[in-house]
């Protein structure tokens, strides 16, 4: 699982999927946008519907990765351990892995119900620059390719005007676009 606000997906959350997949030996990576995002949503950004909906076009022609929607069907904010029960109910027969970057490493003793989560998960971590990647709870490092890139800059980039060719799928600019996010003025129809 790797999990996120994806507001919006871009080729930084690709490259860590593929990387950990391929480094962990996962059978695959789905990426699980939540409902509700941990920052203040601005006029402008993208809802759970809309942020859902291009994650699946970010993911689209990977047959290793697939979006699973449970936080967004279920609405409001989630916490993973509820989610976790929820998938294993579900899935009892599936191993779930939980991918995570360096500065979640770092804040694992912050969130919800975090010493059943780490019995029911096994949790990969990715350092990313300016962390530490440590911390009280198991998690397993793999090494990857790090680029420095975030779903802040690129909103910025957007609202600007300016070039976000190559760091975000072809499909997901145009889904912006169509959408007028981000401050982008949507497109004719």
């Amino acid at each position: 699982m790797l999990g996120g606000t994806f507001n919006p997906p871009h080729s930084g959350h690709l490259m860590i999927a593929e990387g950990v997949r391929d480094a962990a030996g996962l059978d695959e990576v789905r990426f699980m946008p939540n409902a509700v995002p941990p920052h203040k949503i601005k006029e402008g950004d993208a809802d759970a519907w809309q942020r859902l909906e291009m994650t699946r076009l970010a993911v689209r022609g990977n047959p290793d990765f697939s979006v699973e929607p449970i936080e967004v069907e279920s609405g409001g904010v989630s916490y993973t351990s509820r989610t976790m029960d929820l998938l294993r109910t579900r899935e009892p027969e599936t191993d779930f892995s939980f991918i995570i970057g360096g500065d979640s490493i770092e804040q694992l003793h912050t969130w919800h119900d975090i010493d059943a989560l780490v019995e029911k998960v096994e949790f990969i971590g990715v350092p990313r620059p300016g962390t530490s990647a440590s911390g009280r709870f198991p998690v397993r490092i793999v090494g990857i390719p790090q680029i420095d890139l975030s779903s802040t800059i690129l909103r910025e980039k957007l609202a600007e005007g300016r070039s976000v060719r190559y760091l975000i799928p072809d499909p997901v600019i145009r889904f912006i676009r169509e959408e007028g996010l981000y401050g982008v003025p949507a497109a004719e129809r």
